[in-house]
Formats: C-alpha cells, structure tokens, sequence
C-alpha cells in the first residue's frame, strides 16, 4: 500500500454504527446515458459520500469494504474527495472468492489498496472527469479515463454531490496493479540483465519494498550496447560498488510520471547524482538515454524503459 496514501487516511476511524446512522438521500445529477439509480432531491444540508452510498441502498457492499478497511472515518472527513463508486452488482462480478478473501483481515493492506483507488483527492464533477485522460488516486497510482470509463469500468451515473464531495457511480470494481516492480521487469522478458544485475548488486530486496520508486529501466538491448567487457566486468564480486552506483543512478524516490518528470527537467536519483529530463521532437530523455516505453505503473512505483544504461559521472 502507498504510504502516502494512508497518510491522508489518517485521523480518527468512526464506527460502522456512526457511519451509517441517519442515513438519507443528497442532491444528484443524472448524466444522458445512465439509468436512475438515486432519486434527485433537495435538501438545504447534504450528506457526506459514506452516509449517501449507504442511504442508496446500491452500495452495501462497499459500506461493507469501507468499515472492514477502516476507512469510513476518512472518507466522512472534510475532504472534499471524488468517489468511484461501484454498486453491489459490481462487486458480484469479481472472480468467486475474492471478494470474501479480500474482507479477511490478514488482507486488510490489499482492500485498503483497493478502495483508494477508487478515490481522487478534490472534487471532480463529470465534465472535468471526461476531460482528463487519467486521475492520480488516493492509492498513489493513475487511473486511465477514456470515452466515458474509468479503467475498465463504466461510469453509469454521474454529479451526485455530497458534503464532502463527488460520487459517480460505476459498473465494475477497478483494481491498481499489484505486481511490484521487480515482478513486472521479470514477466515482460526484456530485462534479464537489469534482473541479474539487480541480484548481483544485492538490490532485489531493496526494490521489492513498499517504495514507492520511479525505475528508469534498460532494456537487455541497453546493456548490450554497453562497450565490449563492461557488463562482464561490472557483475564480478568485486566491481559490486559500482555496479551498484550504476543501478541506484537508475532510481529515483517516488512515484514520478513522464509529464511531471518533463516538467521537473531534472530528478534526484538514489546514487546521489542527478539526471537530466528533457522533451524534443516528442521524444524524452533521460540523460542521453531515449524513453521508449513511460508510465507502466507498479504496486511500488512506476517504470520508465530507456534504450541505454545510464552512467552517473561520480
């Protein structure tokens, strides 16, 4: 789980009987193409997203999810937040088990993870959603928004305005991606020598942590281009220093995506050194290392593929 994430959750955590008490309908807005599933009304004090979703009779499940995270306090909190909401039916659409695996306490982490993905920071009614391409949750990752849904999911309902914030209502239950960034380097095939590099310089367990981490990551063809004997020298035991610099020139703290890495123009790395972030001809890079692949987000960060193993100059 994002610590950042949890940060924001912090504070007192009500209970399930506070939350849900007095529970009613708040004002709601209807997009084109969804069926009614609140019924507008006008009150001169809304509610807060918890005791909304509860009053809908549509959300029990996620009231559920909420309490057994221990994430009703937060989000009856001053907020305001945007919430994707996905109703009963979605959560029937889970593989069978998962949903009962996940309300298992030894699983709290993972349906922390979860739920906040399913929260933005900030209010964020439905013009302002479709004109985004993505929104950065409360989980630390991105969530993709094109042609009306959120990652794989239906936006169904749209604007239904609490105290605290937003609630659009979705079809299906949206997952961040649980692979860590050593899992995903390993499954795509291309990174054997940064995998193997990465063990010999003793940083598989220091990459495998909670993070989060941006990886500038060379492709196996990267470091085949690196001049003849220097991947053979830089793996004996008693180049590990190095080796390790190399790689920690390669890391940078935090979840950092391409536009904010543009912008920054610069980053700081683990080595200590710092690198060079530049945009020309649609093309960025990272030193004189090209981007060919940005943004594939990981339970502990994000990885950035690069065509050339870049090398600190200290």
């Amino acid at each position: 789980m994002n610590t950042k994430a949890l940060t924001i959750f912090t504070g007192t955590i009500l209970s399930a009987s506070v939350a849900f008490a007095n529970a009613g309908p708040c004002n709601s807005s209807t997009s084109n193409h969804s069926d009614a599933m609140m019924t507008k009304a006008s009150y001169t004090a809304k509610k807060d997203i918890v005791d909304t979703a509860v009053s809908a009779g549509s959300f029990t499940i996620l009231a559920k999810a909420l309490t057994e995270a221990e994430l009703v306090g937060a989000l009856k909190g001053d907020g305001p937040f945007t919430v994707f909401a996905p109703t009963d039916e979605a959560f029937k659409k889970l593989p069978k088990g998962t949903l009962e695996t996940l309300l298992k306490p030894e699983n709290r982490d993972m349906l922390v993870g979860i739920l906040t993905y399913h929260v933005v920071p900030g209010e964020y009614k439905a013009g302002k959603v479709l004109s985004s391409k993505t929104l950065t949750t409360l989980n630390g990752q991105r969530a993709d928004i094109a042609g009306g849904d959120i990652d794989n999911a239906t936006i169904v309902k749209t604007d239904i305005e609490c105290s605290n914030g937003i609630i659009h209502v979705i079809d299906e239950v949206i997952l961040p991606e649980s692979d860590s960034i050593l899992e995903i380097a390993t499954s795509a095939g291309s990174f054997n020598t940064l995998a193997a590099a990465l063990e010999a310089a003793d940083l598989i367990d220091a990459l495998s942590g909670e993070g989060p981490f941006t990886v500038f990551a060379p492709t196996d063809e990267a470091f085949a281009a690196l001049p003849d004997g220097t991947l053979d020298m830089l793996l004996k035991p008693e180049n590990k220093d190095k080796l390790r610099s190399i790689l920690l020139y390669h890391v940078v703290e935090g979840r950092v995506y391409a536009d904010q890495a543009i912008e920054a123009e610069k980053a700081a790395t683990l080595q200590g050194g710092k690198v060079k972030i530049t945009k020309s001809w649609g093309n960025v890079k990272i030193n004189d290392a090209k981007v060919v692949n940005a943004d594939i987000e990981a339970s502990n960060g994000v990885i950035h593929v690069i065509d050339r193993v870049i090398l600190p100059s200290n």
